[in-house]
């Protein structure tokens, strides 16, 4: 992969300006790696192929919506994810993220049989002990979610977690390319601001209880630190790869 004079770059495809980054931005920083936004779904918003192309890897995030709207800009976000996993390009996608994932490498989006919102556990998959992402993990773990949907992995995907309402937590379509379905990246702070939100409104009135947003939040940060630290580090030797071909 290509990258500006800064170094490395990684572009991001938001879907509501709430869910961003969190920690992702902050292991980001930590490897040096660069930030562009290419938020679609504002009218009028467009990135370059040649930017999206030239970048080290590849993020979409999460959002209210479902994958499979028929929205342009997800439709477009489809399309640019099936280009990028043709030619090898990195993507993390994290809940609609993972979703738009699956769905535009041949997998299934569909209701989940219950609502996950709030802290629950997921149970790594045995193929998860040699996945350069999750080896470091325990056999469960508890991370926070927000999600109404599910997926099937696309074919040929590998499994790597699942839960007890969800069996399908997360996937490796291919070397760098990975889907989440849960979320590592939030801070307490956006777990409070999602509660707020109108989009969210009708989720959080179902909750039987508030969300406790500290309740894990340090597990989680450590949780996050070890997971998008190897997507980034899996970045750079690409990039070194590239080089050196």
């Amino acid at each position: 992969m290509q990258t500006d004079e800064h170094g490395l770059k990684v572009v991001v495809f938001r879907h509501v300006p709430f869910e961003d980054l969190g920690h992702i931005r902050t292991v980001l920083g930590l490897h040096a790696i660069a930030i562009e936004y290419a938020d679609l779904y504002r009218d009028g918003a467009e990135i370059p192929e040649r930017a999206i192309a030239n970048a080290a890897g590849l993020i979409f995030m999460g959002g209210p919506m479902s994958a499979n709207d028929d929205l342009p800009y997800l439709r477009e976000e489809r399309r640019i994810i099936a280009a990028a996993a043709g030619r090898g390009q990195p993507i993390l996608g994290v809940c609609l993220g993972a979703q738009l994932l699956a769905a535009a490498l041949g997998g299934r989006v569909y209701r989940n049989p219950v609502k996950e919102i709030g802290w629950y556990e997921i149970e790594l998959a045995a193929e998860a002990a040699d996945d350069p992402l999750f080896s470091t993990l325990r056999g469960r773990e508890c991370v926070f979610h927000w999600h109404g949907e599910t997926f099937d992995p696309p074919p040929g995907a590998v499994r790597l977690a699942g839960s007890d309402a969800c069996r399908n937590q997360a996937f490796r379509a291919a070397p760098g390319i990975y889907g989440l379905q849960f979320h590592l990246e939030v801070t307490p702070e956006m777990i409070l601001d999602w509660c707020s939100q109108d989009a969210n409104c009708g989720d959080v009135r179902e909750l039987s209880e508030p969300i406790d947003a500290q309740r894990h939040s340090a597990q989680l940060f450590a949780l996050a630190q070890q997971v998008f630290g190897r997507w980034s580090a899996l970045l750079e030797t690409a990039q070194v790869r590239g080089q050196s071909g």
